[in-house]
This record gives C-alpha cells, sequence and structure tokens, in this order.
C-alpha cells in the first residue's frame, strides 16, 4: 500500500502555467526515482489570482483557503498584484495573512553549474527568515491630501509639532512583540535542527528604535526565556568561548541593515540564518538571490505553525507569459522544499541533483545562458523535459 499525499496547488498568473507544465513531471519523477510505488503525490489545483477570477469572480476563493488548510501545504506559482485605483490587496498578502503563514523563508545557495557575478558563490549558504504579516505588508497608507492622511498629520502634529509636511502622503509601520518573536523563535529552532552555527537579526534600529529596534530586543528576549542553554550572544561567544561556537549551540546577533548588505558580499560565509523584519527581508533575499544567478533560481517557503505553501520567488512576468522561455528552475526547487518539509528528502535530493546535473551539463534557459559564453538557452519545456530525463536515466 503506497504512502499518498494531496498537495494541492495554485498555478499562477502569467508565466505560472509554463513553470509548473516543466516543473510538476520532475517534482514527479523525482519521487517515483526516490520511492518506485510507495510513495505517491496526487495534485489538486486550486485557485487564486486571475484564473479565480475568470471561474468564481473572487481573486481568492474561500475554497482555496480551506482547502490548503485541510491538506495543510500546497505549491504556488506567482500571482500578479493589481495596481491602480480600486486594485484588491496583493494576493500573496492575503494569502499569507489568512493562512497565518508569518515566515517567508527563503535558502539561499548556488546552484552547480549556475552563472553567477560573484567570484566564490560556494561561500553563500544561508536561510533568510522574513515577517511576513507587519511592517510593510499590514498595508496602512494614505495618500497626499487624502481624509486620513490630514486626521492622522494632525494627529501626529499634537505629538510632534512640525514633524510631518501637510501635503504628505503617509502610512503607518507597525511590528508587534508577538509577530517578531515568533520570527526569531523558528529562525533559532531552524539553526538548532539543521546545526547552522549562527542567527543574525537584520534591522534598522539605529533609526528607528521603537520598530526595528525592537524587534532586535524582542529577539533577544526569546532567546534569553526560551533558549537559556543553547543560544549564546556574540559577546558571550567572545568571552567565555574564545569565538569559536560551542556544538549544539547557535550565536543570536544583530546588525544594521546597511552592514548586512555589505557584508553579505564580503564575508558570506559569516551568514547562517537571516531574521528580518518584512521589508528589510525581501530586500536582502532579492539581492542575495542575485549572487547566486538570479531569482530564476530561487525557492521559497511560507510556513506557519500548522501549515507551509512553498513558491518561486519570482513574478509572474505577464511581458514572458506563453513565449515558453522563462527558467522554472525556482519552481523545481521550491517543490524539493516541499519534498522536504513532507518528510521525503530522498525525493528532494533526486530533484535537486537531476537539476544540478542539468545544468552542469550545459542545458540552461536563457536567462542563465546569458552568462555562458557558446551555450544557447532552451524552452522552458525543454529544460523541464531534460531534467526528468536526467532523473530517469541516473535512478
Amino acid at each position: 500500500m503506497s504512502d499518498e499525499r494531496i498537495v494541492p496547488y495554485i498555478e499562477g498568473d502569467g508565466i505560472g502555467a509554463e513553470l509548473f507544465a516543466a516543473a510538476r513531471p520532475a517534482i514527479d519523477a523525482a519521487v517515483v526515482a526516490a520511492y518506485g510505488s510507495r510513495r505517491v503525490l496526487r495534485w489538486l489545483e486550486v485557485f487564486a489570482g486571475q484564473k479565480a477570477m475568470d471561474r468564481y469572480e473572487t481573486w481568492l476563493p474561500a475554497d482555496t483557503l480551506t482547502t490548503i488548510r485541510t491538506h495543510r501545504v500546497a505549491l504556488k506559482g506567482p500571482l500578479t498584484n493589481r495596481v491602480g485605483p480600486g486594485s484588491p490587496p496583493p494576493i500573496n498578502v492575503t494569502l499569507r495573512r489568512e493562512l497565518d503563514l508569518y515566515a517567508c523563508v527563503r535558502p539561499i545557495r548556488p546552484v552547480p553549474g549556475a552563472p553567477t557575478p560573484v567570484k566564490h558563490p560556494e561561500k553563500i549558504d544561508l536561510v533568510v527568515f522574513r515577517e511576513a504579516t507587519e511592517d510593510t505588508y499590514s498595508g496602512v497608507e494614505w495618500a497626499s491630501g487624502s481624509p486620513g492622511a490630514r486626521a492622522l498629520i494632525e494627529t501626529v502634529e499634537r505629538l510632534m509639532p512640525g514633524a510631518v509636511p501637510a501635503d504628505a502622503g503617509v502610512g503607518v509601520k507597525f511590528m508587534s512583540p508577538h509577530a517578531a518573536k515568533r520570527l526569531v523563535r523558528a529562525a533559532i529552532r531552524h539553526a538548532l535542527l539543521h546545526r547552522r552555527p549562527s542567527v543574525t537579526m537584520m534591522h534598522k534600529g539605529a533609526v528607528m528604535k521603537q520598530t526595528e529596534g525592537a524587534f532586535k530586543a524582542w529577539g533577544y528576549e526569546v532567546a534569553r526565556d526560551e533558549f537559556p542553554d543553547t543560544v549564546i550572544t556574540q559577546a558571550e561567544l567572545d568571552a567565555r568561548f574564545g569565538g569559536r561556537v560551542p556544538d549544539g549551540k547557535v550565536v543570536l546577533r544583530d546588525l544594521l541593515a546597511d552592514t548586512v548588505f555589505q557584508q553579505v558580499l564580503l564575508k558570506p560565509e559569516s551568514f547562517s540564518v537571516l531574521a528580518a523584519p518584512n521589508l528589510n527581508g525581501d530586500y536582502i533575499s532579492d539581492a542575495l538571490a542575485a549572487q547566486i544567478g538570479g531569482i530564476g533560481l530561487a525557492p521559497g517557503a511560507n510556513y506557519g505553525d500548522e501549515l507551509a505553501v512553498f513558491e518561486a520567488a519570482h513574478g509572474s512576468a505577464p511581458q514572458y507569459a506563453g513565449q515558453d522561455r522563462v527558467n522554472p528552475t525556482a519552481l523545481m526547487l521550491s517543490g524539493a522544499l516541499l519534498l522536504d518539509h513532507l518528510a521525503w528528502p530522498e525525493a528532494a535530493e533526486v530533484l535537486r541533483s537531476g537539476i544540478a546535473a542539468t545544468i552542469t551539463g550545459g542545458i540552461v534557459t536563457e536567462d542563465l545562458a546569458r552568462g555562458l559564453p557558446g551555450t544557447r538557452g532552451v524552452s522552458t519545456r525543454q529544460f523541464g523535459q531534460r531534467v526528468v530525463a536526467q532523473i530517469e536515466g541516473t535512478h
């Protein structure tokens, strides 16, 4: 009798259909190669974005959320953010809020064979934990001259005269102890589980003391109150352990955001896990993806305490839809994260190895071919077929 898992999937907008057409067969092939008929994935399509609007006249149907809650996992393609008056809130943001997926997690490590803009990509191996419910995802803002903006400016004026120009557009950025602590807690637990030596809290607390500075302070409170025997600070590491991290312990430290951006270029090997508020995490995730060859190679996951939704880190790229020219690697690697989450690590490793062997063999999509002189990029469909052939040919 086989172990069967039903996995809901959202195809997504723009290039989503092409990505899934390439990625799903590769994920399935990896499961078959690793387990034969003993384990089976059953795919169940659910809807969000334009496809949902066309069918159900809503961007995110309640049934989609219910199905993901029932099966506890999903794999998602890119969804387009609608802009302009009357446009809905970003669907990705709504999905994370409704399912309480508070940790947006991006593993950043080079894919063998892929061209990169840095000299030593092998030094990059870190995981970004980005808070996904507050900060810039709060969406509390008012346009210049609007009644809401005037009311908020008048309130601020009473507390801090002259602080805000009368015609400013304004927004409220908030961070809570609950959200900050659970994000840092998740990052520490990941570091301990995977034997990673450090967690670095990335913040701009020197300027925004009551939000980003508080994020840092709350993170240290979590370490002190919940991990007293396993987490040490940088000062303790230097004073008690001579700078050498003892087995079974994790160092918690903090750095200003601008310092992090510099150091991930100069000394990427000094980072293991990064924990960041929403906006900082957004910036650093994409900057790090560029260091390993681009956003087309960057997988992602959104975790709550009970649910997990996996997704490629890039957008829907509607300008390329239907052209069969985009890179499905990020969605494939997100599928590998899904397999890890299902406790099917052998299949995840088969999938990653198949992708790496394909790229190392010179079979790449257009975006990577530009960095490999003499190489001509293959189509999305052809790349997916070669990954499947590589998996089937070696197992």
